[in-house]
């Protein structure tokens, strides 16, 4: 097919046949795996065929690859030159191959706005990682498709301001990350120290406590909590008094450790399963089933709302003593998470992770005096609310250049920018 001029094409007459492989019939040779989450590293994985445990698809340098899994994000990937070794890719990519668009121009017009539209109606699947482009539809998908000329000016103008782009969101997703070392150091060091730098510290015994203060004791978890009992599912609302909302794991703000109202939730409840789950300000919420490997079980917020709510039945509701300020123990519990305390109390069954609770909370924590919990609490507060402004700052910075990166990269392909080329 020859293209002199801009017209529009189907993205189907770029599909290469697929080219299956199986590795494990050739278990000493050395691959480069184009996965999808070696693209969420940024290269392809280096690894020999009996690691490899499924048939792959072989493909080539400047094929291009659209990720038909998880389709909200974008992920179009140009097969990198090869180091002497086959290339295979997952199963779940689409491979695209032409001699009439370049490998830089069909990336980006792919990652153009107007596609991506098209590309999202072609999913099926409930949702998350179900969810796929269904490729007999996106093969109906038209693109423009300027002249090799038009698209080479394109690809070196977007390669230009784009890296541009890419350096300043590089710069800002570093300030969040080192942001957020420093507000988990903070709360680590403040829960762990107090408020004094002048106090007299004792060896505690446990190794992840270290030194604490030495008029701080030192005490099981479990003598922090008053009960802890797992929610229930309730059955499908019916608009009558008896539905409530049910707090899920989705509701979790891990940035924070409170609940959001992203999702709400309605059951219905009959009195037996509402008797003693009715949530109430300063109850805590303990994911007890579910994680995964990124984001292990055993994540805690603080229920800090007037209005009554269960708890999922993969969510237990914990109540703690009194002198027990809850506010410090979320902190606490939010730095045990983070040190990956949880996972010596993880169970795994049928795929999902399940949090032993009672091992959880035979944990030793310190336990300074109420008065001193509280004040920690409330400096953590303050502390923590300025670093997270300075974050919420550097997302929106992200968020605008991320805005446009899309806008620019549309305007291109479309023609909107005068590059000194007919299309």
């Amino acid at each position: 097919m020859s293209i002199s001029r801009k017209t529009s094409v189907r993205i189907g007459q770029f599909f290469s046949a697929r080219q299956s492989i199986d590795p494990r019939k050739h278990p000493d040779e050395v691959f480069d795996l184009l996965s999808i989450p070696a693209f969420d590293e940024g290269s392809p994985e280096t690894i020999i065929g009996s690691d490899i445990g499924s048939t792959k698809l072989t493909v080539f340098p400047s094929d291009v690859l659209v990720s038909k899994i998880v389709p909200h994000i974008q992920r179009v990937w140009i097969v990198p030159p090869g180091g002497g070794r086959r290339q295979i890719a997952s199963s779940e990519w689409i491979v695209l191959r032409s001699d009439v668009a370049l490998p830089g121009y069909l990336r980006y017009a792919l990652l153009d706005s107007r596609f991506h539209a098209q590309f999202m109606a072609t999913v099926d699947g409930l949702g998350g990682s179900l969810q796929r482009a269904r490729p007999q539809a996106v093969k109906q998908i038209e693109i423009d498709l300027p002249s090799i000329p038009r698209q080479r000016s394109v690809v070196e103008y977007l390669d230009r301001e784009t890296a541009q782009i890419d350096v300043f969101i590089a710069k800002n997703l570093e300030l969040i990350n080192l942001l957020i070392e420093r507000r988990d150091a903070l709360i680590a060091r403040t829960v762990l120290r107090g408020l004094d730098a002048a106090v007299e510290l004792l060896a505690s015994g446990v190794e992840w406590l270290g030194d604490v203060p030495s008029h701080w004791s030192i005490q099981r978890l479990a003598s922090t909590v008053a009960r802890a009992r797992n929610g229930v599912w309730g059955a499908d609302p019916e608009g009558d008094e008896d539905d409530l909302r049910c707090v899920r794991v989705a509701d979790f703000d891990r940035s924070n450790q409170r609940i959001h109202d992203k999702v709400y939730t309605i059951r219905r409840l009959t009195a037996s399963e509402r008797a003693g789950r009715i949530l109430r300000s300063g109850d805590l919420l303990l994911e007890k089933s579910g994680g995964g490997e990124k984001s292990p079980v055993g994540f805690v917020v603080l229920y800090d709302r007037a209005e009554p709510a269960v708890c999922s039945n993969f969510v237990a509701r914990v109540q703690l003593r009194e002198q027990m300020d809850p506010a410090f123990w979320t902190y606490v519990h939010g730095a045990m998470y983070r040190l990956r305390l949880t996972e010596k109390s993880l169970k795994q069954s049928t795929g999902i992770q399940n949090l032993d609770v009672k091992s959880y909370f035979n944990e030793f924590v310190a336990v300074p005096p109420y008065r001193e919990q509280r004040a920690i609490a409330e400096h953590l507060d303050r502390a923590v609310a300025e670093i997270d402004t300075v974050i919420r700052a550097a997302r929106q910075s992200v968020d605008l250049a991320r805005e446009r990166r899309a806008a620019l990269i549309s305007a291109a392909v479309i023609g909107e920018i005068d590059l000194g080329l007919a299309a």
